[in-house]
Formats: structure tokens, C-alpha cells, sequence
């Protein structure tokens, strides 16, 4: 029945130990927020990419109405396209260089801003100068929104790089088919001033990435920011230095030929087929599509083979 419980001196004396009643909270909130990929950041970073990239498809898609509404020659046109990718392509890594040293969580939603404001000032455009500056502002909001996404895709990946990245890249590319086909449904039929438009687009992207910053905003806080040390077979910065300039010089020279390609086609096909503008941009749609997939595929090979020097 009740048997009498002996209690030694020793046991006395003793500490007693009482579990820390938040070890077990603190435990869960060191915890990562998710165990695995955060699904709805992917998707949106992705659908976010999606928007971007049919936006600045957009711009190689109306040459074919702004050389006719001003008289345009091919020169001109060229140099749409630099301003455009002036600061679509050459200032990435500048921005990229700098949200690498303080991450940026808004930078997303501001960066689209200037896209917002490029496609309602190009709508509005009668002058060739302030086309060249909307499609420049066009260009700096895919230069701010490219480096800082991919970074919250990997993430929002939960140590699944690949997937992450596809779903990421996955968006970009169906984007960049899109521009030519909305092209050719609103702005060929309606003009120019149709293009303000798009600028909707851009404000639903500018929600969902102001949302994804709310996210990623925590996500840098908590992160402790340790110094790296190089592994010991790593190859040398002189090495790394010649790899990265021979990946640039490539990339560049395919970036160069697809820009040509894709800011030209139209007109080849106008002029040498004498299709009509709605139908060369159909066959744009399905031209960019797999010049878009070689292109990334390209990238992410030529980036693997210098991780792996």
C-alpha cells in the first residue's frame, strides 16, 4: 500500500534541477519559420518575375509602332534598345554589388516603381528623347528587381536550390513570351496611349512585392553576418578573376546577338514576308520563348563549371 520513501542526507544537499519552462519555446523559435520551400514567397517571387519580365518584353514589341508613329530608322531603334539595356543589364551588377552588402527588402516594390512610371510616361511620349528615358526607367526597374529576387527565391527555397530556381526562372520566361502576344491584342489595335495599361501590371507587382519584402524583412534582421574564410583548395582570386571575365565575355556576346535578334525580327518579318504587325508578333512570341531558355540555361551552366574551379 503506502510504503515509507527514505530520503538520504545526500539527496538533500543536492540541487534540485527544474526544467526552464521557455527552453522548450525558445527551441522552436531558433527554428526555421518553415522546414522546407515557403511556397507562397516562391510563388509570388516567380508570378512577380512573370509581370517584370512581360513588361520589358513590352518595349522591343511596340518598335514596330513607334518607328511608324515618328518616322523612326533602324539607328533610332538601336538606340531605344541601349538605353533599355544600359541600365536593364550593365546596372545589375552595381546593384547587385550593393544589396549584397546591405540587403535591401523594399528595394523590390521601389525598383518596380520606376517600371510603373516608365510605361506611363511612354504611353504619353511625342518626343524621341523622353522615349529613350521611359524606356530607361523601364530598364532600371528589371536592373533593381533581378539581383534581390533571385536571393529571396533561394531563400524562400528551404535548401532546395534547383527547385527554387526553376520555379524562379519559370515565371521570367513565360513573361518574356507574353509581351509580344499582349502586344499584339491591346497595343497594336489601340496605340500607343494603350500602354498605360501595362502600368497596372506593374502596381499588382508592386503590391506582391511589397508583401515579399514584409517577409524578407525579418529574414535579414535575424540573419548574424559572419566573416567567410577561403576554403583551402579554393583556386586563386587571380583564377576567379580570369574565369569571371571569360563567363561575362560570353554571356555578353549571346546577350548581344539575342538583342538583335529580338529587337529586329519583326521588322525582318514585315519586310521580307510582308506579314501583317499583329502576326509578327505572334511569331516573336514564338521565337523568344526557347532563345530565352537557352540563354538561362547557358547562364546557369556557365556559373556552375566557375563554382566548381
Amino acid at each position: 500500500m503506502n510504503k515509507p520513501v527514505v530520503v538520504s542526507e545526500e539527496a538533500l544537499t543536492e540541487p534540485v534541477i527544474v526544467p526552464d519552462a521557455t527552453s522548450g519555446f525558445s527551441a522552436k523559435a531558433a527554428r526555421p519559420a518553415y522546414a522546407g520551400p515557403a511556397y507562397i514567397v516562391l510563388v509570388g517571387i516567380s508570378f512577380s518575375h512573370f509581370l517584370n519580365d512581360t513588361m520589358q518584353s513590352l518595349i522591343a514589341s511596340v518598335y514596330p509602332l513607334l518607328k511608324d508613329s515618328y518616322a523612326l530608322d533602324f539607328a533610332q531603334i538601336g538606340l531605344i534598345t541601349l538605353a533599355f539595356q544600359f541600365t536593364a543589364s550593365l546596372l545589375q551588377p552595381l546593384v547587385g554589388h550593393f544589396t549584397d552588402k546591405k540587403a535591401q527588402p523594399f528595394s523590390l516594390a521601389i525598383g518596380m516603381t520606376s517600371t510603373f512610371f516608365g510605361l506611363l510616361l511612354l504611353s504619353v511620349a511625342r518626343q524621341y528623347f523622353v522615349i529613350l528615358i521611359a524606356a530607361a526607367l523601364v530598364g532600371l526597374g528589371s536592373a533593381v528587381f533581378h539581383p534581390e529576387s533571385a536571393r529571396i527565391a533561394r531563400l524562400a527555397s528551404g535548401g532546395r536550390y534547383g527547385f527554387a530556381q526553376s520555379v524562379f526562372q519559370l515565371g521570367g520566361s513565360f513573361g518574356t513570351s507574353m509581351g509580344p502576344v499582349l502586344a499584339a491584342l491591346i497595343v497594336v489595335p489601340f496605340g500607343q496611349p494603350s500602354i498605360a495599361y501595362f502600368s497596372l501590371i506593374a502596381f499588382v507587382a508592386i503590391v506582391i512585392l511589397w508583401r515579399i519584402g514584409l517577409w524578407y524583412r525579418p529574414q535579414i534582421t535575424a540573419k548574424k553576418f559572419v566573416p567567410l574564410h577561403a576554403h583551402p583548395d579554393a583556386p586563386s582570386s587571380k583564377r576567379v578573376r580570369v574565369a569571371l571575365a571569360v563567363l561575362v565575355a560570353l554571356l555578353f556576346s549571346k546577350q548581344l546577338y539575342v538583342s538583335s535578334l529580338s529587337s529586329y525580327y519583326i521588322f525582318y518579318l514585315i519586310d521580307k514576308f510582308g506579314v501583317s504587325t499583329q502576326a509578327a508578333q505572334i511569331y516573336l512570341f514564338i521565337f523568344l520563348p526557347p532563345m530565352r531558355s537557352a540563354r538561362s540555361s547557358a547562364a546557369r551552366s556557365a556559373t556552375a563549371s566557375a563554382a566548381n574551379m
